[in-house]
């Protein structure tokens, strides 16, 4: 089982008795951020938590101090080649509880696990996209050495309005390799 340390948190696989603090910051979401995870009920949040529960890919972020799941990260590999078989890029996703936020909890998570993946993963580039209204993100990404490497206009639409057109949100992408990436 692969944990990740770092001074107040640990980043590790779900376990079945994070299904009350998933649910938690899952019903709250305000920014979609690439996928609509929001969930109504806590029966969405079971069916989640079971896909979470098979994927080594998905990493819990739990307080040391009290073992509370207070968000998740995550990131698939990509191909940047033609036959894919080269798979050294990664996009990570992150949510984290309103309740944790302006913590710095996400910048320490976020680092130690961009680490992981440049380290353990044989990752060369990650990258990551954010909603140009999602300010604090973006702080972030920079805090962490990205860089922006571009705003893709209209790029994608998770939601609809109340006529049910699709709401198209403006998207940056921010990027850093490995041989840029300080760790600290």
């Amino acid at each position: 089982m692969i944990m990740i340390e770092t001074p107040r948190l640990v980043l590790r696989p779900f376990k079945e008795s994070d299904l009350d603090d998933l649910y938690e910051y899952l019903s709250e979401i305000t920014i979609h951020c690439f996928m609509d995870m929001k969930t109504e009920n806590r029966d969405d949040a079971a069916e989640i938590l079971k896909e979470r529960l098979g994927d080594n890919n998905y990493f819990a972020i739990e307080l040391k101090e009290t073992g509370k799941v207070i968000g998740e990260i995550f990131a698939h590999p990509e191909g940047t080649d033609p036959s894919e078989s080269v798979k050294d890029t990664f996009s990570p996703c992150w949510m984290l509880n309103e309740r944790y936020q302006n913590k710095g909890y996400m910048t320490e998570a976020a680092r130690a696990y961009i680490t992981y993946l440049f380290e353990k993963c044989g990752a060369r580039r990650v990258y990551a996209y954010t909603e140009d209204y999602n300010l604090s993100c973006q702080k972030l990404l920079e805090k962490l050495g990205f860089r922006r490497e571009g705003l893709y206009k209209e790029f994608v639409s998770f939601v609809n309005d109340e006529q049910g057109n699709p709401i198209y949100e403006n998207t940056y992408e921010y990027a850093v390799l490995k041989k840029e990436w300080k760790p600290e």
